[in-house]
């Protein structure tokens, strides 16, 4: 139990200062985060280990790298998640509560598939699928006003 807190900690103090670096070396923050839905309209969602809550899965656009490009980089490595299709874009948001200059721009996903389950490591504590009438406790509020926009009219067709 102490060498998980302890890990816990060291990504929380890594991710920490990484924030830190990017405030003073960028002049705005770009990330990305994918609802990705299955053909039952399951949600997959991410708990990291550095922070509290349940997300859609993304992260950070790198230099030279295209919104796209980040999406699929971070699918891939928080969720096994390949994209067949293109993604369809929801927005861009202002996150403010992050810091004064970050944008996350916001794809659906229903064009992939999974090559595998994503097993838990330093980074990502869990991950799944879960169904509208069953999301998980302590989902972040931004994620399920996105959810909520995405579905408000009911469930959606595959081909959107």
């Amino acid at each position: 139990m102490a060498d998980r807190s302890r890990t816990r900690l060291s990504m929380r103090l890594a991710h920490g200062a990484a924030m830190l670096a990017a405030r003073f070396s960028r002049p705005m923050l770009l990330g990305v985060r994918g609802i990705v839905a299955d053909d039952a309209n399951r949600i997959f969602l991410v708990r990291h280990s550095y922070v509290e809550g349940w997300h859609f899965p993304g992260g950070g656009v790198e230099r030279g790298e295209t919104l796209v490009d980040a999406l699929a980089r971070e699918l891939e490595e928080e969720g096994n998640i390949v994209l067949d299709g293109p993604p369809i874009l929801h927005g861009v948001f202002f996150n403010r509560k992050l810091a004064n200059r970050d944008h996350v721009g916001v794809y659906l996903v229903r064009q992939f598939h999974q090559t595998g389950p994503r097993a838990p490591d330093r980074e990502i504590a869990e991950s799944g699928f879960f169904p509208l009438d069953e999301l998980p406790a302590g989902i972040a509020p931004s994620a399920r006003s996105r959810i909520a926009e995405v579905f408000e009219d009911g469930p959606i067709s595959p081909l959107w």
